[in-house]
């Protein structure tokens, strides 16, 4: 039988999008993403480029419309350039991005730009140095500043991304707004995500709302919201005159299940299913199992859609059930 063109889960949601990290590894260490001790996985039990661009080709054959680079920060793995470019090749392949730090930019803006990337994601969580180093604890400023300038530079579109910390930042939010406007780049606020044991913050106490950032950023600018997507779970407003979108994340206050329409592979080859679930599929075994045959490769991608849950059970009164940590997941 041949296979669907498009992947639909249980609920009848259709898959378009697939988040891939290429590694758990990053040249920061954000209190939201990982531990200060963190432990990060052997080299050998990385999915190898080729096998990420497989798997990639397998997703975009059966209607994958965008794939997203995620890590740790992925332009820290080696030879990530390649892997941009082959995927940059696929022709039925609509958007190819990333999510990084910003940190190497200077050395790959032009090369991603020539591999077909035309948006990044530009994680900034303060526009103040001592703030920035304090919330990434090896950070500096300059060098993510220095990213965004290069990526601008380079004609990649950029959003920036900011994570919402109580008494951490939250009181930077329209300095970051307007840091964003002044340039024409969009930015989305986002609620923490509960994922792994940490213990530098206690998140519940540091939770900041996205109708918080809301009512803070309508004190300096009209924000009227638009039914505008980029293809992921960010709801955008925006200001009458201005190029810029606000964008809210929101995984607390407005769960964004009901519309999803994504996967992640982990670095290690893991299909998550749900961002705050396990559902997984083990498709680094298929692929090892299986080096010519991208038939069982497909039909396992099919297969796994069965499993994909309704939604997350985010609850910042508990503990989290889910144990990995955002670098290890994909940011």
């Amino acid at each position: 039988m041949p296979h669907p063109p498009q992947l639909t889960d249980q609920f009848g949601r259709r898959i378009t999008y697939l988040r891939i990290s290429v590694t758990d590894r990053c040249d920061l260490r954000c209190v939201y993403c990982m531990a200060a001790d963190v432990q990060f996985v052997p080299h050998r039990s990385l999915l190898t480029l080729e096998e990420i661009s497989r798997i990639g080709r397998a997703f975009v054959s059966l209607g994958v419309k965008k794939i997203r680079i995620t890590g740790g920060e992925p332009l820290t793995r080696k030879n990530v350039a390649e892997l941009f470019r082959q995927l940059g090749r696929l022709e039925s392949l609509g958007e190819l991005t990333l999510t990084t730090n910003g940190t190497q930019l200077p050395r790959f803006a032009e090369t991603l730009y020539g591999a077909g990337v035309r948006r990044v994601n530009i994680s900034i969580d303060s526009l103040h140095a001592t703030r920035f180093r304090d919330i990434t604890r090896t950070g500096t400023l300059q060098r993510t500043l220095d990213g965004i300038d290069a990526a601008l530079a380079a004609g990649l579109k950029v959003k920036l991304n900011a994570v919402v910390l109580k008494n951490r930042n939250h009181d930077e939010v329209t300095d970051l707004a307007t840091f964003a406007l002044a340039r024409d780049m969009d930015i989305s606020f986002i609620e923490e995500m509960p994922l792994g044991l940490i213990d530098e913050h206690d998140r519940a106490e540091a939770y900041y709302s996205s109708n918080q950032v809301l009512a803070d950023l309508r004190q300096s600018y009209p924000l009227l919201p638009t039914t505008e997507s980029s293809g992921g779970p960010s709801r955008y407003f925006r200001i009458p005159g201005r190029a810029s979108r606000i964008g809210f994340i929101s995984p607390h206050s407005h769960n964004f299940c009901d519309q999803c329409n994504r996967v992640r592979l982990t670095a290690e080859g893991r299909l998550l299913l749900c961002l705050g679930q396990e559902h997984s599929v083990d498709l680094r075994r298929v692929v090892r199992a299986n080096p010519t045959s991208d038939d069982v490769l497909q039909q396992a991608i099919v297969e796994a859609m069965k499993i994909k849950p309704r939604g997350h059970e985010f609850d910042l009164s508990t503990k989290p059930v889910i144990f990995r940590h955002m670098n290890a997941t994909g940011g």
